[in-house]
């Protein structure tokens, strides 16, 4: 059974632009009541979150997910620490990655699963450069001026 909030999409366009991802992986999120409804309503952002390691647990930092509208005095923090489910060698594999200079750890997009569940996708990822970003620019627009020349 697909439930309507199948199609919540939330991306971090930033973390493509800023970072160059080498790896992909899907994690859970431990959340709280009110976190899971005010995600259904799309009212979350991790435009400005990361990842970090704190001992083998991953967590993700700075993650926004607004205030249940109609919560009580239960609701949730709105910018709380939140823990990454992954399977253990997931884990091991990204904090032996995150002792290598340069690597981190970023999310890419929080959307739902076709059980309804919420799950962040994150990115083992390097920093690029400032002419690797001016790289990034080029390409997208020579491929715009292609698909705009393709319409005609």
């Amino acid at each position: 059974m697909a439930h309507k909030s199948a199609n919540i999409n939330i991306k971090n366009k930033r973390a493509y632009f800023e970072y160059e991802i080498l790896e992909k992986f899907v994690a859970g999120l431990q959340l709280v009541g009110t976190e899971i409804k005010s995600i259904r309503n799309s009212k979350a952002s991790i435009v400005e979150a990361y990842c970090r390691f704190q001992g083998s647990e991953l967590w993700v930092v700075n993650m926004n997910i607004s205030e249940y509208d109609f919560g009580n005095i239960n609701n949730h923090e709105a910018r709380r620490d939140r823990k990454l489910l992954l399977n253990k060698k997931e884990l091991e594999k990204l904090q032996k990655k995150i002792k290598e200079s340069g690597f981190t750890i970023v999310p890419l997009r929080l959307f739902m699963n076709d059980r309804g569940l919420a799950k962040l996708e994150v990115g083992l990822a390097r920093g690029k450069k400032l002419h690797d970003k001016r790289e990034s620019l080029k390409s997208k627009d020579a491929k715009r001026d292609i698909d705009r020349a393709m319409k005609y």
